[in-house]
């Protein structure tokens, strides 16, 4: 079974666990659809983090925001990939993360796959905490699969 997380911002990632093989990647149009090619038929299940808009955003920002969720799930819908939405409330709640920043998703995933790079890219000096969310969303995805509350 694989499992594979998605946080959907702009600024996000997806991740796979697929047995021993875990990789994380940051958001891109190209690399999602080369993700679901490569898992379309196959036993796999997605998270993805059910988001909405937020007070004090920006119009803009907000209809980019949505548009963007929205081709992610029309990629899902479409490659016939199994998800479920899920909050960041109930997958931070596992991971003792809410109330955290961003960096504790990454130190959180550090501790979990501590092989596992979240750099988006080889020249990259900070790790992407999208990567790393998004690593969590598909542990939790493997979690409640094997009977884990989640």
């Amino acid at each position: 079974m694989t499992f594979i997380g998605i946080d959907p911002g702009s600024k996000g990632g997806i991740a796979i666990i697929d047995g021993d093989n875990i990789m994380a990647f940051p958001y891109s149009d190209e690399k999602y659809r080369e993700i679901f090619e490569m898992y379309q038929g196959t036993n796999c299940l997605c998270f993805i983090e059910k988001v909405h808009s937020m007070p004090k955003q920006g119009v803009s920002s907000t209809f980019t925001f949505g548009m963007n969720y929205g081709k992610i799930l029309g990629m899902l819908i479409g490659f016939r990939i199994p998800f479920e939405q899920i909050t960041p409330q109930k997958w931070k709640k596992k991971f003792a993360l809410i109330g955290a920043d961003k960096n504790a998703s990454i130190q959180k995933c550090k501790e979990l796959y501590p092989n596992v790079s979240l750099l988006a890219t080889e020249r990259s000096r900070k790790e992407n905490d999208g990567m790393a969310e998004a690593l969590l969303i598909a542990t939790a995805a493997k979690r409640y699969y094997m009977g884990a509350i989640v």
